[in-house]
């Protein structure tokens, strides 16, 4: 059962490390709380004479540069020429290696194609056909990993591209649980970090390149900690529970052949045993 919850709500621990941005101090991601640093040489580790912990320190690192690429990218947005534009248009349709080029108008306006990857811990609940024309739901695991295509325009934001990716999966789930993050490299570490929903993602990649290694997107959940129950509706949570009995099933009958197979070995051995002379 622990094993399904797991799965569930995405509370899997891992044996990975977690690197500070401030001093580069290296510990075990789930021993991070534990951890206070003074990094008051270089100014990162205080606040207003306060001392952060290692958790709270990168908080608010992330919170801060998150907020700091929004009005970065709105000014650039808003202060690009048309002329620019073409010329980051070209650029980026010279870089290209496949088919997904970008297309500009006559008005400023162009339009291009992204790549998300989807990584969503939680099943999803999706429309399907039912009996009487009735649509029925179903619940169930998206493959992890798996990269999906969108044509979108520059005008487009984060929360079109997520209310897109949804709707070409035909997933039932409100929007609101879901959020759009970009993976990119500084200074040879790779950083994941959540998009505002004001963001516009083919901005993000006209600028950036068609390199996947320096800017990608990914579709998780929200990190909101605690599970939002009240955001389910009463069939997902029905289908919850059977995924989680299915599951409870499943480790069970794991177990019993487990312990079957050690039972067997060990009576063979006694049976061994008890045969040998003296």
């Amino acid at each position: 059962m622990g094993a399904a919850f797991c799965k569930l709500y995405g509370k899997i621990t891992q044996q990975v490390k977690h690197q500070s941005s401030g001093c580069k101090y290296t510990c075990h991601a789930q021993c991070r709380e534990q951890v206070a640093l003074d990094c008051h040489q270089s100014g990162s580790a205080h606040l207003n004479g306060v001392q952060l912990s290692f958790l709270a320190q990168d908080q608010l690192n992330n919170n801060q540069a998150s907020h700091s690429d929004v009005e970065k990218e709105k000014e650039l947005r808003t202060h690009l020429t048309f002329e620019e534009i073409r010329q980051k248009v070209d650029r980026y349709n010279r870089d290209s290696r496949d088919f997904y080029k970008m297309s500009l108008s006559s008005s400023g306006t162009y339009t291009g194609f992204i790549n998300v990857q989807m990584d969503l811990r939680r099943p999803i609940t999706v429309k399907g056909g039912g009996a009487g024309g009735v649509k029925a739901k179903e619940a169930f695991y998206l493959p992890r990993g798996s990269i999906n295509t969108l044509h979108i325009s520059n005008s487009n934001t984060v929360r079109q591209v997520i209310e897109a990716l949804l709707k070409k999966f035909t997933v039932a789930d409100n929007p609101a649980k879901f959020a759009l993050y970009k993976r990119f490299s500084r200074e040879d570490q790779v950083y994941t970090c959540k998009l505002s929903e004001e963001e516009h993602p083919l901005f993000l990649r006209l600028v950036a390149g068609p390199n996947t290694d320096t800017l990608s997107f990914v579709l998780k959940e929200q990190q909101t900690g605690e599970v939002m129950w009240d955001a389910f509706s009463i069939p997902e949570l029905q289908n919850f529970i059977r995924i989680l009995e299915k599951e409870e099933q499943d480790q069970m009958c794991s177990i019993s052949r487990r312990y079957n197979t050690y039972r067997e070995k060990l009576e063979e051995a006694m049976k061994t045993a008890a045969g040998r002379p003296g």
